[in-house]
């Protein structure tokens, strides 16, 4: 994964406002971790960085823009808006707990990924199960037309006769 170490020992305590807008951090990880994601409107995050103690720091901000991602039902592009907001304590590690640093102490100076932040964000803000419409209709499983756009004129089939008593079964 793309790693952007920021030193965050030389922000002062009061904190400081930051952009990124580097679109290279969302191509790479999308063909690293092959995502069938395609590019929208650009992603651009906001934040701002407060220096904690000396092992730590507390990260707010925003993650707006969209990307283009295929329907589960009925496997066509849409725009999916990307719009996060997010309040994230970082600090170094413990050595007792086996987990991937992202607040490192290196040569005396503290410093976050902030790569790996923005990455996790983003994945978070994806739809388990993405849907270009919550009434989409998918496609047909006999034809495969897409039943957004047009009936399908394959012949529905009833079911098991054996079942058909329980078809007008209604449960209070």
């Amino acid at each position: 994964m793309f790693e952007l170490w920021i030193p965050i020992s030389d922000i002062a305590a009061e904190g400081k406002d930051f952009t990124y807008d580097d679109q290279a951090l969302w191509r790479d990880g999308w063909k690293e971790f092959t995502m069938p994601v395609k590019p929208g409107k650009d992603l651009v995050a906001e934040y701002f960085l407060l220096p904690q103690s000396e092992n730590g720091v507390l990260i707010r901000g925003t993650l707006k823009g969209s990307v283009n991602i295929i329907c589960d039902r009925c496997v066509s592009l849409f725009e999916f808006p990307v719009d996060v907001d997010y309040h994230i304590y970082e600090q170094i590690p413990d050595e007792e707990f086996d987990e991937v640093a992202r607040v490192r102490l290196e040569n005396g100076q503290l410093q976050l990924d902030l790569g790996a932040v923005l990455w996790e964000e983003f994945a978070l803000a994806l739809p388990f199960k993405p849907l270009c419409s919550e009434g989409c209709k998918g496609i047909c499983s006999g034809c495969g037309k897409d039943l957004n756009t047009s009936e399908c004129e394959c012949e529905q089939e009833e079911g098991d006769e054996r079942l058909a008593v329980f078809r007008n079964l209604k449960i209070k």
